[in-house]
Formats: structure tokens, sequence, C-alpha cells
């Protein structure tokens, strides 16, 4: 059984991936890992699917109509224009146009997990000046909850963090993440931003006062940060621990047929059910376009108490949205719980590891534990865990808005 202490699964410090990172910068370590033959069938996989038409995450191929529309979500675009601009204003004009791209640009879609840089787009915070980062923070905290703000930077800290056990913080820092800003900040006209890299992708699309936050990566290897001061803290515990109860809450019969499988890495897996990169994640990067099946239990079949566990965990995840587009948010998802879906992965009991998703026409939520990938850990541990959230049926990255946005 694995442990508990990420400790105990700590590579040697001559292992080989830390001599490959060890006192190079981030893009000679790239250089160096994109060379192996699985990082390079990986990187033309992934930029096969984002040269493909943005259609949208689907449950049967065809999207579902009508789904979306433009409103008023009491979103304070204001504050996030001022932030936006005061952090442009940072930057010398041939960093800016590194940074800036059309709103209608497929870079949105060309964010990842791994702490490799498997693409040069945007600029790495690492690499600005002190001034730009503390302009990215104010631009975070406009367009965030107070809580999803936090959250946020603990994540960055949690990659510094994985930096510090291995003495590796030229390639996992704080700052470690691409930028891209999309469109013109405006308090009417359509535009965004993103950031994304090492356990951190957060896709912001703005349009007046409504807000879309998805696609999301969040995730933590470990989920501890133990430096022994204020920065300390445990990271999707209530993720956790919300999904496990509502499993938990379901008869057997229920959870039976909500397991999809009842092992992390189950023999009866048809091989596009699981890999290396994303493990049982099916929404990861580059996956805009997946068809999805509708798998488990539907929530039509849960009582009162089961369907508020449910909304009490969505909400949980979408806890880094501001208080009007959360609200909006939550409110168009609850308008489809009939037709809303719950699957699991592993077992139900208090110490076992597992993965569950969330899916409706308007909603799709991933948790999975994971197995190692800086940690020597071979099974799936509690100690690193993946979130993902995507909007299904063409609005990741507002793109269904913005669609309607222009035929008007």
């Amino acid at each position: 059984m694995t442990s508990r202490n990420f400790r105990d699964y700590l590579m040697p410090a001559d292992a080989h991936r830390i001599g490959l990172a060890r006192g190079v910068d981030v893009h000679t370590y790239g250089e160096r890992m994109l060379a192996t033959d699985k990082a390079q069938k990986l990187k033309a996989h992934w930029q096969a699917m984002l040269d493909e038409t943005f259609r949208g995450i689907t449950s049967n191929g065809e999207i579902q109509p009508d789904l979306y529309r433009l409103q008023d979500e009491g979103f304070a675009v204001e504050n996030a224009v001022a932030a936006a601009q005061a952090l442009l204003q940072t930057l010398a004009p041939e960093v800016q146009i590194e940074a800036c791209y059309p709103i209608e640009a497929k870079q949105w879609r060309g964010w990842y997990n791994p702490e490799i840089p498997f693409n040069d787009y945007g600029v790495r915070l690492e690499e600005t000046s002190t001034a730009t980062r503390e302009a990215f923070l104010k631009l975070l905290r406009s367009c965030t909850s107070e809580r999803g703000f936090t959250k946020v930077q603990q994540l960055m800290d949690a990659n510094h963090f994985l930096g510090e056990l291995y003495d590796l913080t030229n390639i996992m820092n704080r700052w470690s993440f691409h930028f891209m800003l999309f469109g013109e900040p405006s308090a009417t006209q359509p535009w965004g931003w993103s950031i994304y890299g090492h356990h951190v992708a957060f896709c912001c699309f703005i349009i007046g006062r409504q807000l879309v936050i998805a696609p999301t990566f969040m995730g933590v290897e470990p989920n501890v940060i133990a430096r022994g001061d204020d920065t300390d803290c445990v990271l999707f515990t209530e993720e956790e621990q919300r999904g496990l109860a509502l499993m938990q809450s379901l008869n057997p019969d229920q959870q039976a047929r909500a397991t999809l499988y009842q092992q992390m890495e189950d023999p009866l897996m048809p091989p596009e059910r699981f890999n290396f990169a994303d493990q049982r994640h099916l929404g990861g990067a580059f996956q805009d376009n997946r068809v999805i099946p509708l798998e488990g239990i539907c929530a039509a079949e849960f009582n009162a108490s089961q369907r508020a566990s449910l909304m009490e965990t969505i909400r949980v995840f979408l806890d880094f949205l501001p208080d009007g587009p959360r609200e909006a948010r939550l409110k168009q998802i609850e308008q489809h719980l009939e037709s809303t879906w719950w699957s699991w992965i592993g077992g139900c009991g208090n110490d076992d590891v597992f993965y569950y998703r969330i899916q409706s026409p308007v909603v799709l939520l991933e948790f999975d534990h994971h197995s190692g990938m800086w940690l020597t850990n071979e099974e799936p541990a509690r100690f690193h865990i993946h979130t993902i959230t995507r909007i299904p049926n063409g609005n990741d990255y507002g793109k269904a808005l913005l669609m309607q946005y222009q035929k008007q």
C-alpha cells in the first residue's frame, strides 16, 4: 500500500531526471526532455489536436445548441480592464507583441500541464520584471473570488515548493508560467487572458459584465506545502472529501452503476481510456473536441440530500469565480441537474484513491489521484491530485458567447 507521506517517494539526488534539470535554464531543460521519442510523440499528438477547428467537448459528437447566452452577471469589468492595461504598461513594446494575440487566436488552446515547455506562446512570467508580476497578481485578483485568488497563488507556490524539494527552482518556481492576453482590454468588447504551466492552467474570457473561466487545470504534487511557516497548507482536501462523501452516500446498487472500473489502472480499460500524460482524465490539454460519452449514474436518481451534495461539490470546484459569475454559473448547472451524470473509478473506502467525473450539457468536472511524476510512487496516491473544469458544447474559452457577440 502506498504511504501517505510524500517524502517517502522523493527521487534520489542522482536521479537522471534531476540531472537533466540541474544548473540549466528551463529552455535547455526543455530541449533535453523533448529530445526523447516519447515526448516528441506527445508533442506531435498535441499539435495535431491544436490544429483542428474548435468545436467543443460533446457527449455524442453533436453540439447541443442554445445553451449559453450573453447576459449581465455583475462582473466588475472595469477593474479587470484597468488591471490588464496596467500590466501592459509594464511591458516593453517588443514584449507586448509577444504577449498579445487576436481574440480568436488558436493560442487560447495551447495550454498544457507538464513543467517541460512544449511551446513558446506568450511570455513566461519568470522572465518578466517584478512590476509585471505584481501587475499580473492584480489582474488575477480582479477576475477571481478572494478564495480563488488565494488558491491560484497557492498552486503557483506549490510548484515552487516542489522545486525547492530538489533544488530545481530554475525550472519549477512560482512564476514559471506562460502568460497571454487576447484582444484589447475593454468594458464592452470581448477580450481575455490565460496562464499555463506546471499544474496551473487558467483561461479567462471577458465580455462586458460576463466572465467565463474555462478550461482550468489545477493540480499539485505533493498536495502539501510544508516549509514550517505561514505558507503551509494542504490543497484539494474539500474536492476530495466532498466527492468521496457523495459516493459513499449512494446505495450499493447505485455505487456499482456509478463505478466504471474497480481499479485505477484497470486491465478492463480500453487503450484510449488511460494515458501516461492525463492518466484517467478525459478533458485534459488539447482535448477541446473530445467526445466523452455520459457514464455512470444520472443525478435524476439522487435524493434531495444527494443532489445538494452534488451541487456543493460543484460549488467547491467553481469557487475561483467571483460572486456574480459563480452564482450565474451554478444556476445554469442546476437547471440541467436532471441530465447530469456522476461516474467513478477506484474504491470508495475512507483510505482509497479514486477518480470521479461530473458531466452535463453545461459542465465537465474531473478529479483524479495520480501516480508519481516527480515523486516515485508507482500507484496513485492522495498527495498527487489533478482537477479539471470545462464547459462542454462549445463554450470553453467563451467561444459560444464570442460567436453570439459577433452575430449581433
